[in-house]
């Protein structure tokens, strides 16, 4: 299988090539259009340089990438995802997340509204459900039926989900369903 960051690389370095522009330079000129949108900066691209529309794309979507990643850089992936109405959960989470973090090695896999827990493979997730209630998604083949314990539709990321409004919640039972997801990951 190729790696999609090595082909994305010599890409780029093909269009530096072809158009005689650096990368920087290319974030330059679009930086300097004005132009916001990406559909926008891709038809200036291949306007101006000529490029082809997958090439265009691609210069437009990685001098956003960069553009943005100042921003982002080192930032505390929770203070995003519980910002807000929801900056109280943030306690409830990192509370559930010390509990997890005593069964064993995983890693940690931020994403835009949750944190992913994986294994080998994923086995939990970890995020916001609203402003007052913390949803911990479940990796797990058969857990026993239990009142708090949602099943969910098969197809999706997780099998179960489980709603916790405060600190009394994590316990034994749920610490037994993390344990049950945790082991089968991996």
């Amino acid at each position: 299988m190729a790696d999609p960051q090595a082909a994305t690389a010599t890409q780029l370095r093909n269009i530096e090539a072809r158009t005689g522009q650096s990368f920087e330079a290319l974030c330059r000129l679009i930086q300097a259009s004005g132009l916001a949108k990406i559909g926008e900066q891709r038809s200036m691209l291949m306007q101006r340089l000529g490029l082809g529309y997958g090439d265009a794309n691609t210069v437009a979507l990685l001098a956003k990438a960069q553009a943005e990643a100042p921003a982002t850089a080192g930032a505390d992936p929770l203070a995003a995802i519980y910002a807000g109405p929801k900056a109280h959960l943030r306690a409830l989470h990192e509370q559930l997340s010390a509990e997890i973090d005593k069964l064993g090695p995983h890693e940690k896999a931020p994403k835009k509204s949750y944190i992913s827990l994986r294994r080998k493979k994923q086995f939990a997730m970890l995020g916001p459900a609203t402003k007052e209630q913390l949803e911990l998604g479940l990796n797990a083949k058969e857990l026993p039926a239990a009142a708090r314990l949602k099943s969910l539709p098969a197809g999706g990321m997780c099998q179960y989900s489980v709603r916790l409004s405060s600190a009394a919640e994590i316990d034994a039972e749920l610490l037994g369903w993390v344990r049950t997801a945790f082991d089968a990951a991996g």
